[in-house]
């Protein structure tokens, strides 16, 4: 499957994008479809570190994750892998002087064969699902920014 890709430009540094991208308390807060973290690397984000996550009930339930390539303030390159698909998941900042594009990127190939529809239904709902993340981060980074980290 083609990569399908959502994007959004947030204020400030990508330094302060990434830190709540990778703050593993506040998944669950934006990251749609994240149930609970199972296991994480003691590294995490840095290259060869591993998570596992469980999606809520009717989800795609656990899911394995290795990154690939790390480049701080930069962006992560992950292979994962659930019980139905396998892939490769990017984030990138792209850094300008006050603001940060921060784009999801996901490739996903099907463990087994779907039909054509069934390939266009899955792109569109992995689109959303990719826009409702960026979304949800961008509010999330802003209230950060407004009344300080929130737990």
């Amino acid at each position: 499957m083609r990569p399908v890709r959502a994007s959004i430009v947030v204020r400030g540094r990508a330094v302060e994008a990434e830190q709540l991208w990778y703050d593993k308390t506040r998944w669950a807060s934006w990251v749609d479809g994240f149930g609970h973290l199972v296991a994480l690397s003691e590294d995490w984000p840095l290259t060869g570190s591993t998570l596992q996550w469980d999606s809520p009930p009717g989800g795609s339930g656990r899911n394995w994750e290795r990154v690939t390539r790390y480049e701080p303030r930069l962006g992560q390159t992950l292979e994962i892998e659930n019980e139905r698909f396998t892939g490769v998941r990017r984030v990138i900042f792209d850094p300008g002087l006050e603001e940060t594009r921060v784009t999801l990127e996901l490739t996903l190939q099907p463990k087994f064969p779907l039909p054509p529809m069934e390939r266009l239904l899955l792109r569109r709902r992995v689109a959303e699902s990719l826009r409702r993340t960026v979304t949800r981060f961008s509010v999330e980074l802003a209230a950060e920014r407004q009344f300080g980290r929130r737990h």
